[in-house]
């Protein structure tokens, strides 16, 4: 079985930073600090690690106001979601609709949003029902540590051992591409997001596209090994 678990912004799609938006509100409604996160780099980072970041940066105490900031930034999120700007990424619908009628393929999510967060996102894009699970930056503030939580999930799931070598990895930052490092999984790179081709493939990663509308060269790569 493959199991390919795919980031959200950047990669999935693009929340017209709704995002950014959302955890400035925040922070200005609950401590008066305007544009708390403007020079804080956010690009691949879970949410608490960024949080905490900006809870940090303020001098403002971490384990007194973190869960009073992802309540308050959750908030801002539902409203801040629905806006003009915000866009899904070249060929996905295609991509998803034709990877959900293989046999023996897991779709899921692995992202630094917060779960809550990451549903919040796709809603719009009613792409919530091509991801029955995943990883989340909810579960653990460090990336490198939710390949294992996802594949653990899918194999509670459909009840099938899933080895790390077919597990594939998408997404749009360096930090993607090293989260499946440690676990010798496939890493997929696209360029839909801050981070030109030359950066990503200098990261580590397997295979590097503009985008992801090139579905028949992307299921090759894919399936072109034999199952175990």
């Amino acid at each position: 079985m493959r199991l390919i678990l795919f980031d959200i912004d950047g990669t999935l799609i693009d929340s017209g930073e709704a995002g950014t938006r959302s955890l400035n509100k925040a922070f200005e409604e609950l401590f008066s600090i305007k544009n708390a996160f403007h020079d804080i780099s956010m690009a691949g980072k879970t949410d608490t690690q960024i949080m905490k970041e900006g809870l940090e940066k303020h001098g403002v105490s971490i384990d007194s106001n973190l869960n009073g900031l992802v309540n308050t930034y959750l908030s801002h999120l539902k409203r801040e979601i629905h806006n003009n700007k915000k866009h899904i990424k070249p060929g996905i619908y295609e991509l998803l609709a034709e990877l959900i009628s293989l046999k023996n393929v897991g779709l899921g999510l692995l992202t630094g949003n917060l779960e809550h967060g990451a549903r919040i996102k796709l809603e719009p894009f009613n792409l919530n029902k091509y991801f029955p699970s995943g990883a989340f930056g909810s579960d653990d503030e460090d990336r490198n540590r939710l390949l294992p939580m996802a594949k653990m999930r899918f194999e509670e799931l459909c009840r099938y051992k899933i080895d790390f070598s077919n597990c594939i990895v998408i997404g749009d930052t360096p930090l993607d591409v090293y989260c499946s490092k440690p676990y010798n999984a496939m890493c997929i790179g696209v360029a839909t997001g801050p981070y030109p081709i030359d950066v990503l493939r200098q990261a580590g990663a397997d295979y590097v596209f503009e985008d992801l509308s090139d579905h028949s060269h992307l299921l090759q790569i894919l399936f072109d090994i034999p199952f175990d």
